[in-house]
């Protein structure tokens, strides 16, 4: 067991009261916890942080805090944290200021200013931050809301997709159109999720990646899904 205090930028307890989210997450996220999966998941963190793992993010239902349910125009789909220390900040594709732009952000900036002419974020502020985006009714989400360090894709299928679906189901099913901006494989997976004949505008491309950005079927580097969520949000006057 590592008796060392944890870094300020990891986890430090499987502890979801100190983890807030915004009052209309609230009763979803209390019946996930209070679930034997929720309780499962609670478990394996404990046992990986009693090892001496180190787990990021510090805060994972940070998007849940900073974008309320009712605030929610726009979805956009992560896999799970950066698994480097200091990059995730609970935020799909967001790092905190001054960090290090990661490639998939840089490519996901390129075709902002490609698609938008929206010039790069100063560095080092805002630099990587989507807070802003946060702030103004996007969901920055990924499926998975934990990680270890180095070790990415560590605790898929533990147990955080069954509260990631619930709140995407929630989503989905509401009154007002959104759209969901699905890259890759593993979000295009969750389309299942979004039922037909709610006016929702599905996007979907190729993960940002640099492994795949620019490669068939739909490259994401072109793909104008900036310019038609903007277009889509404007008719429904948002």
């Amino acid at each position: 067991m590592n008796s060392n205090p944890p870094a300020p930028d990891q986890l430090d307890a499987a502890l979801p009261d100190g983890w807030p989210v915004a009052p209309g997450w609230a009763p979803l996220v209390q019946a996930f916890f209070a679930s034997e999966r929720g309780g499962a998941l609670l478990a394996f963190l404990q046992e990986r942080l009693s090892a001496g793992a180190s787990i990021f993010p510090p805060q994972p239902l940070r998007a849940l805090a900073l974008t309320a349910p009712e605030a929610v125009r726009v979805v956009i789909l992560g896999q799970d944290p950066y698994h480097g220390r200091g990059q995730a900040e609970g935020l799909a594709f967001s790092v905190a200021p001054g960090v290090a732009l990661p490639p998939s952000l840089r490519n996901i900036f390129r075709e902002l200013q490609r698609d938008l002419g929206t010039p790069w974020p100063a560095f080092p502020r805002p630099g990587g931050s989507l807070v802003h985006w946060a702030s103004h009714g996007v969901l920055l989400l990924n499926t998975c809301l934990t990680v270890e360090e180095g070790r990415p894709a560590s605790h898929a299928g533990k147990g955080w997709e069954a509260l990631t679906d619930a709140v995407i189901r929630h989503v989905a099913q509401g009154d007002r159109p959104v759209v969901f901006m699905l890259w890759g494989s593993h979000a295009q997976a969750k389309r299942a999720l979004i039922p037909a004949g709610r006016g929702h505008l599905v996007l979907c491309a190729n993960h940002p990646s640099p492994l795949s950005a620019q490669r068939p079927p739909v490259p994401f580097i072109g793909c104008g899904h900036f310019g038609k969520a903007r277009a889509f949000r404007q008719e429904h006057g948002y």
